[in-house]
């Protein structure tokens, strides 16, 4: 059973940073993709971030661009979501993913973390 337990998220004020960690079950999802996805209240959940299993690419929605950075460490077994320069727009619950083969931006992830809260005040 592969479990993904993200840690990291918290209350901030607008302008701050945190970063969010995720870390796998098994060493496997080191040939993964992996992905960051967000939902906040009354929305749809969105994609975030990615990387490819080598982290040699990622992509990232064009809201977060220049203020988050994914990252990967395989020998650990995690992925990262350095969020910087936080709006009280970010205020969501952020979700990791896996997949195997190719990252995409959409939510069709073979495994999903259980969240965790990440608050923005103004």
């Amino acid at each position: 059973q592969v479990q993904l337990v993200e840690s990291g998220g918290g209350l901030v004020q607008a302008g701050g940073s945190l970063r969010l960690s995720c870390a796998a079950s098994t060493r496997t999802l080191s040939t993964y993709a992996r992905g960051w996805f967000r939902q906040a209240p009354g929305k749809e959940r969105e994609f975030v971030a990615a990387i490819n299993w080598n982290g040699a690419r990622t992509d990232y929605a064009d809201s977060v661009k220049g203020r988050f950075t994914i990252s990967k460490d395989n020998a650990k077994n995690a992925v990262y979501l350095q969020m910087n320069n936080l709006k009280p727009e970010d205020t969501a619950v952020y979700y990791c993913a896996a997949k195997y083969g190719l990252y995409t931006n959409r939510d069709s992830y073979d495994y999903w973390g259980q969240g965790t809260q990440v608050t923005v005040s103004s």
